[in-house]
């Protein structure tokens, strides 16, 4: 069993591509599970409307995930096609006098090695007394958790519970946030910045095409 890393993203792309990207997500993830793969969302940035998203990480497992993916690395065309009845003119679901009907999102594997793991025996606690309401228990009891992760940095502080085992389990669920949101900014921004140095040569060359709103798959390359 093998496992790959997408990540879609528009690349900082108007509300139209944030559309198409919300629907090639779907579409996507439908594809592979049918073919009997594994695949969840590890994190998306939604876009401006409902339904719309900026980007999207996908972890992908099973066997034989390289063919299953192959087709879909590289850029996604949309062709928005409206219904001649309602918008007889408009080429964009968003903006009516747009001129432009063509819409680009790009689809990249991501390198494992640009996901960093971490391990829970990085983290270095600290018992401290809580603060706040609580009168003297609160005072007197060491409880609390200030806990920090050594190769970054992240600390959290954490007193919720009295017990001083729950306090350390929510700080590494916490720091495990903080450490997974950094990543993802990070990856974004590089796959972002890879996307925008090709944008333009890739438009005119893309692995798949879908049509109108309905998004209905026009070929494979």
């Amino acid at each position: 069993m093998e496992t790959k890393l997408l990540h879609i993203t528009t690349a900082k792309g108007p509300l139209e591509c944030q559309l198409a990207a919300g629907k090639i997500l779907g579409a996507l993830l439908a594809d592979l599970r049918q073919k009997g793969l594994e695949a969840e969302t590890m994190d998306r940035i939604a876009g401006q409307e409902s339904g719309t998203i900026l980007s999207a990480t996908i972890r992908v497992k099973g066997n034989a995930v390289r063919e299953a993916i192959q087709t879909w690395l590289g850029t996604i065309q949309w062709i928005h096609r409206p219904a001649p009845k309602l918008q007889p003119r408009s080429k964009s679901p968003y903006r009516p006098n747009h001129g432009r009907k063509n819409w680009f999102v790009g689809i990249f594997e991501v390198n494992p090695a640009e996901m960093s793991s971490w391990n829970e025996n990085e983290i270095v606690y600290q018992s401290v007394r809580s603060s706040g309401a609580g009168g003297q228990h609160v005072n007197k009891v060491s409880s609390a958790v200030r806990a920090t992760h050594s190769p970054t940095g992240t600390t959290v502080f954490v007193q919720e519970s009295r017990s001083q085992m729950q306090n350390k389990k929510i700080a590494r669920e916490r720091i495990r946030e903080k450490l997974e949101k950094v990543q993802s900014e990070k990856l974004v921004e590089v796959v972002n910045q890879t996307w925008s140095q090709h944008h333009e040569l890739e438009r005119g060359n893309p692995v798949r095409t879908f049509i109108g709103m309905d998004f209905k798959p026009k070929r494979l390359r």
